[in-house]
């Protein structure tokens, strides 16, 4: 079973994280309708036509920037929308305005990336997990994901490195 490891991120980040490593292997969450259309409703997303394919360009982007590949593609995301000041009969509120709607959904993450990465974002510690988190700790000093999976992990392979034998008499 592929159980997504991180999940309640930011949008922004949680769309960053709709990839991840399971048992060595690259798991996509958006290789299938369903894995598209859940992402969208934890979000209160709409879908539509061509929205799997910008969610896709979109977290591509998010990760070249995140990884230190450059901004630009993550620009090129954010100049298909804005945010347009309102006000109602409950007061002031933002409306999302796109020049396609297939770019509604992506256009809120890679906005929600922006707004977070002056925080703490980070990648986790484990050399082969591929996830990224907001750090909120007090301190700044979470390393992991997931202390349960990576993290466990990670002690586990320092105490097997102590336990080992150092060499034949």
């Amino acid at each position: 079973m592929r159980i997504r490891p991180l999940r309640g991120e930011p949008v922004g980040l949680d769309l960053v994280d709709t990839t991840w490593v399971w048992q060595e292997e690259l798991v996509d969450q958006f290789d299938t309708a369903e894995g598209v259309e859940a992402w969208l409703a934890d979000h209160g997303l709409p879908g539509g036509s061509g929205v799997r394919e910008r969610l896709v360009e979109a977290r591509a982007a998010m990760r070249d920037a995140l990884e230190g590949r450059g901004h630009e593609r993550l620009n090129a995301v954010l100049a298909h929308g804005s945010l347009r000041p309102q006000v109602g009969a409950g007061g002031p509120y933002e409306m999302v305005v796109v020049d396609e709607p297939g770019w509604h959904a992506a256009w809120v993450a890679a906005a929600d990336l922006v707004r977070v990465m002056g925080g703490r974002v980070k990648h986790c510690a484990n050399p082969r997990c591929v996830l990224w988190f907001l750090d909120v700790s007090k301190n700044g000093s979470r390393r992991w994901c997931s202390m349960e999976v990576c993290g466990n992990r990670a002690k586990v392979g320092r105490f097997n490195e102590r336990k080992r034998p150092t060499g034949t008499s």
